[in-house]
C-alpha cells in the first residue's frame, strides 16, 4: 500500500450521504450482512467533506472478496457529468466492526484519493440494546517494516454532521414525521415556518439568559468556551462604528415579511385567474 503525505484531520458528513447509505442498507440482498460504497465530496486543507455517495456491488466469502470495479467507474463517470466538482474521497461500509478485507478496500480507494488519505466511513445500523450506533471515520496508517496492502491499522478521526439551512428544514420535517402516529408530515407554509423559527430562537435566548443568571448568582460554575461563544455572538450585534444592528435586522425582517406576503397574494391571484379562465373556457 502506498501511503500519502497529506493527512486528514477532520471529516464532515452531509445528511444526503447518510440517507443514501441507510437506503442502500435497507435495500440490500438477503444474503448480505453489510453494504459498501463510494464516498464523494471535496477536500480543503486537512478536512474532508462528504456530500454524497453511491452503492458498489460486491461478493464476499471466507476465501475471497470481489468488487465490481467497472460498475464503480461507470457510476463515478456518470456522477461527474452532474457534479464535476465532487471527487472520490473514500468509501463506506455498514456495521460496527472492521474485517480482514477492509485494508484491501482502503488500499484501492487510496489510489483514487491521492495525494490525500482515503476516508473510511463506518455506519452503525444495529438497533439492539447494547450495540453501538452512529458514524465513525477512519484513515489508515502503515504497519510493519515493509508496508503492504494488507498491513495497516485504521486510525479514528473526528467526524461531525454538517448541513445547510435548506437541509435543516428537510431534517426538521422528517423529525416531525417520525413523531406523528402515521409517520407523515405536511409541508408548512412559509409564514408558519418563520413563526416556528422565531419561537425556537426565543426559546434559545431564554435558555442562555437562564444560564447567565445562574453563573452570576453562583449556582453553577461558568464555562469558558460558552462564555467566549456568547461574547462572539454579542460582538456580531454591533459593527465597526459601534452602531447597533438591531434596527438593520428589523428592516431586513420587515422587508422579508412584505416579500412573503406579496408572493402569497400573487399566488392566490394566479389561482383565481386560472379558475376564472377554466370556467370561461367551459362556457364558451
Amino acid at each position: 500500500m502506498v501511503y500519502r503525505s497529506r493527512s486528514v484531520g477532520n471529516v464532515t458528513v452531509h445528511p444526503v450521504a447518510l440517507f443514501s447509505i441507510l437506503d442502500h442498507f435497507l435495500r440490500r440482498r438477503k444474503d448480505e450482512d453489510r453494504v459498501i460504497g463510494t464516498l464523494l465530496g471535496s477536500r480543503s486543507d486537512n478536512t474532508v467533506e462528504i456530500k454524497s455517495s453511491f452503492a458498489v456491488p460486491y461478493k464476499e466469502s471466507a476465501e475471497q472478496f470481489e468488487v465490481d470495479f467497472e460498475y464503480l467507474k461507470a457510476m463515478f463517470d456518470l456522477h461527474q457529468k452532474v457534479n464535476p466538482r465532487e471527487i472520490i474521497v473514500g468509501w463506506y461500509s455498514t456495521g460496527s466492526d472492521l474485517n480482514s478485507y477492509s485494508a484491501l478496500l482502503q488500499n484501492f480507494f487510496s489510489d483514487h484519493t491521492a495525494p490525500v488519505q482515503a476516508v473510511h466511513l463506518l455506519v452503525g445500523t444495529a438497533a439492539q440494546k447494547g450495540s453501538d450506533l452512529g458514524v465513525k471515520a477512519f484513515v489508515s496508517a502503515p504497519v510493519g517494516v515493509t508496508p503492504r496492502s494488507e498491513n495497516c491499522v485504521f486510525v479514528p478521526v473526528p467526524c461531525e454532521l454538517r448541513f445547510h439551512q435548506t437541509e435543516r428544514n428537510g431534517l426538521e420535517l422528517l423529525l416531525n414525521a417520525s413523531k406523528s402516529p402515521n409517520n407523515t408530515s405536511s409541508r408548512t407554509h412559509e409564514l408558519a415556518a418563520m413563526e416556528k423559527t422565531l419561537q425556537s430562537v426565543i426559546e434559545m435566548i431564554d435558555r442562555v439568559l437562564g444560564y447567565v443568571k445562574q453563573v452570576v448568582s453562583g449556582e453553577v460554575e461558568g464555562n469558558e468556551k460558552i462564555g467566549r461563544a456568547l461574547l462572539d455572538a454579542l460582538n456580531e450585534t454591533t459593527d465597526g462604528s459601534g452602531l447597533e444592528k438591531g434596527q438593520q435586522l428589523d428592516v431586513l425582517f420587515n422587508s422579508h415579511l412584505q416579500d412573503t406576503l406579496m408572493v402569497s397574494y400573487l399566488a392566490s391571484l394566479v389561482r383565481s385567474q386560472v379558475e376564472v379562465s377554466t370556467r370561461l373556457a367551459l362556457v364558451v
